[in-house]
């Protein structure tokens, strides 16, 4: 494909992603991968020539740009290379006008701007790294980096290494074996804040795909009771592949019914030693890894996401034991969802109390800890640990 041919290729599926963006749609890896499934003439050159288009694209854009045309127009503004792609050749892009104008650059949304930290605008944007966390209980972090050539210890957690982007890890043997996991450092951390040890019963509550699961799983040698929970079907499923690949057998599932979840987990109403709380957010925290989500987020859904947020804190507060620790954690860089959600919920429940965290990195921010791209290197979350009178 000539560069003209991958820029009119970028274009048409920056209109799906922005599209999509606006509707609710599919993500843009998803809209990608489908795009190039029916063109087969796309060599692997071209796949990433016009997969990097898009994202350089979308990295520099902080509002949602009015058509994907005016995305990637903005980004040649700014790239000689680029715009002479612009030639109006069959399949290539129309020249570009003296007005037309292009997206303009940024690194939030307007409405965002000013409630995230300048200095982390910059870091926001920025790729992220590849980090691993080892199992802990399967094997030892130093044997596992001689094997990964360019690995290095992540400055924070105590059993991550990080890898530079693109490393092909899950062709390794540490991989297969089911020895590492891919998981971000701040994620590592906040499950290492639930100090999860064997003969605990422990729920993750919104569980996911299970990352922290296995983390708290590792932490707890294969012992005790670990129940994870969701409200997503389809994720919550991928938990036992994951599980049987590391390792950690006995894991238990429950799928809830959203607003309903005590119907599933009534049984373990105050007696839970560890309730961790990964909430839904606005994934302010990880736009390096996902920066289309800039494009998504919207002040309703922001307020629904914080209510939701303050509904699942006083569930979980309802199922740790006396003496028991509750984790809340959002990947998100805005007081509303962390700081501030957590001066409610102590308001609301007298019982509970910021307890120090078992590591150093991050900011104090009343309780709990930021931890931040620009500051410590991980993604953003907020993450504070809650003891149970």
């Amino acid at each position: 494909m000539t560069p003209g041919a991958r820029a009119q290729a970028a274009i048409e599926l920056l209109d799906g992603i922005v599209r999509a963006a606006r509707e609710g749609g599919a993500a843009a890896d998803t809209l990608i991968a489908r795009y190039f499934k029916t063109r087969r003439y796309a060599g692997s050159k071209d796949r990433r020539a016009i997969r990097e288009l898009i994202y350089r694209a979308i990295r520099r854009t902080g509002e949602v740009p009015a058509s994907g045309r005016a995305a990637l127009v903005g980004l040649a503004r700014e790239d000689a290379a680029l715009a002479a792609a612009f030639d109006g050749a069959p399949h290539t892009p129309a020249p570009i006008a003296a007005d037309e104008e292009g997206s303009p650059a940024g690194a939030l949304p307007r409405w965002l701007a000013d409630r995230i930290d300048p200095s982390e605008h910059a870091a926001l944007l920025e790729r992220a790294p590849l980090d691993l966390r080892v199992n802990h209980s399967r094997a030892d972090r130093d044997a596992i980096a001689a094997l990964l050539p360019d690995a290095q210890p992540t400055p924070f957690a105590p059993h991550g290494l990080r890898l530079p982007e693109g490393t092909p890890i899950e062709a390794s043997a540490p991989w297969v074996d089911g020895l590492v996991e891919i998981q971000d450092e701040g994620s590592q951390l906040i499950a290492l804040a639930g100090q999860a040890a064997g003969g605990m019963t422990v729920l993750d509550l919104c569980a996911g795909a299970g990352g922290k699961t296995l983390a708290l799983a590792d932490d707890m040698g294969g012992g005790g009771r670990l129940i994870a929970s969701d409200t997503n079907r389809a994720r919550l499923d991928r938990l036992a592949p994951r599980a049987q690949r590391s390792g950690f057998g006995g894991i238990e599932t429950r799928l809830l019914d959203p607003g309903r979840e005590m119907a599933t987990l009534g049984d373990l109403r105050d007696a839970c030693d560890v309730v961790l709380v990964d909430a839904p957010c606005s994934g302010t925290g990880t736009w390096r890894r996902n920066p289309e989500a800039r494009w998504r987020l919207t002040p309703d859904r922001l307020a629904r996401l914080v209510e939701t947020q303050a509904r699942l804190l006083d569930l979980a507060a309802d199922l740790v034991r006396p003496g028991g620790a509750l984790v809340y954690a959002v990947c998100s860089l805005l007081d509303e969802e962390g700081a501030g959600q957590l001066r409610a919920f102590l308001g609301r429940r007298s019982s509970f109390a910021a307890a120090q965290l078992p590591f150093s990195a991050g900011r104090y921010q009343d309780g709990g800890t930021l931890l931040s791209p620009g500051h410590d290197g991980t993604d953003g979350f907020f993450v504070a640990r809650l003891v149970r009178a």
